[in-house]
Order: C-alpha cells, then structure tokens, then sequence
C-alpha cells in the first residue's frame, strides 16, 4: 500500500474527477476530518448526501452522492485545497478569506470543529485554512 502525504487533497481529487465524469457517487477513504468535510458540502447544498460505510476496508469508507444541475453540469464548479502538509495556511478569526465574494464556502478546521468560514466568523474562531468550494 502506497503511502499517501495529503488524503484531503485525494479527497477533493475524487470529487473533482467525479464531477467531471458525472458519477453519480465517488468512495473515499474513511477519516474523521473527511467525514466532517462531507457533512459541510452536505449541508452548504454542494453534494447530495454521504454516507460512511464501516464494513468496508481497514477504516471504512465515506461514499459521496454528487449533486448534478438540470443541464447535467455538476454543482461544485471548483474545489481548492489551501492548507497543504508542506505549508500550513491559518486564518486568524478577523482575517478568514471569503470565496469569489460570497458565492463559494470556505471550509476551517477551529477548536470548535470544522466549520465553514461564516461559521468560523460567527463562532468567533480562527483555524486552518482547509478548502474552497464554489
């Protein structure tokens, strides 16, 4: 088995990929800060739903239902990773970015969990940088 240094940016990859060949559903690795990233999309409208199957593999797997408009285009049109293993980005509570002025989430790993960045605002904590999505 291949070691693998960043398993949200292979997460982000999958969903992107997805997208692309319009799957209906894409199979991630279980963890819990992906679990957590999928309840966010989930919640913010970006996918359909998840699902996290612990029978499957050594640690379970997340498996993602993507969401599709009525011309067949795949509702997330982007994903980013920011914070990366080699260069850590944290948002201080006052400075957390905003995505394409508003129309796109930012997603915050915070003392208080992971939170999108309006949530992170209006908890009033600051934290690393995950992802983008618009």
């Amino acid at each position: 088995m291949s070691y693998m240094s960043d398993p949200i940016a292979d997460m982000l990859a999958r969903i992107k990929n997805g997208c692309v060949a319009k799957l209906n559903n894409v199979k991630i690795p279980y963890s819990r800060m992906k679990g957590e990233i999928s309840r966010i999309l989930e919640e913010e409208g970006y996918i359909r739903s998840h699902e996290v199957i612990k029978d499957e593999g050594v640690q379970g797997t997340i498996k993602i239902y993507l969401k599709f408009k009525s011309d067949n285009k795949c509702v997330i049109s982007g994903l980013k990773k920011i914070s990366k293993p080699g260069l850590r980005v944290y948002a201080g509570k006052d400075k957390i970015p905003t995505v394409m002025g508003g129309l796109g989430i930012v997603i915050i790993s915070t003392s208080k969990g992971v939170l999108t960045g309006s949530g992170a605002s209006e908890a009033g904590v600051g934290g690393e940088v995950i992802c983008s999505v618009w």
